[in-house]
């Protein structure tokens, strides 16, 4: 399910986040599905608890999860779809840039953006 780079530049909790988005994308967890507790997330990824917190709270407050006291953590039933499209694409603007200084030509970029896209969906 979710795994650690502990080589990547991304922090853990932002790694946990992106992976629970994806997972979410992929059709691994639905809207309502609870999710591992702090603790036992943590000792299966074998990283401080407060990671694994930071990572539900920042989660909780883009309304992708939600937390109910005493029964556990679930998926969203109506995930937040608000969205700054250019704000969320201007993420990407440095790794196009980097591709862009190293000659790799627009289509080859694009079809594998498009390829990315598809294994969101579930679609590889």
């Amino acid at each position: 399910m979710l795994k650690i780079d502990l080589k990547s530049n991304l922090p853990i909790y932002e790694q946990i986040i992106n992976q629970i988005k994806e997972c979410i994308l992929k059709g691994y967890f639905k809207k309502g599905d609870p999710l591992p507790s702090v603790r036992k997330l943590s000792t299966m990824l074998e990283v401080n608890p407060n990671t694994i917190s930071k990572a539900y709270q920042e989660l909780e407050r883009q309304e992708v999860i939600v937390t109910v006291r005493g029964k556990g953590t679930f998926i969203a039933d109506e995930p937040n779809t608000s969205l700054d499209l250019q704000k969320e694409l201007q993420k990407i603007r440095p790794v196009l840039a980097e591709l862009k200084l190293k000659g790799v030509p627009d289509d080859k970029i694009l079809n594998s953006i498009g390829a990315l896209l598809k294994e969101l969906e579930g679609k590889e």
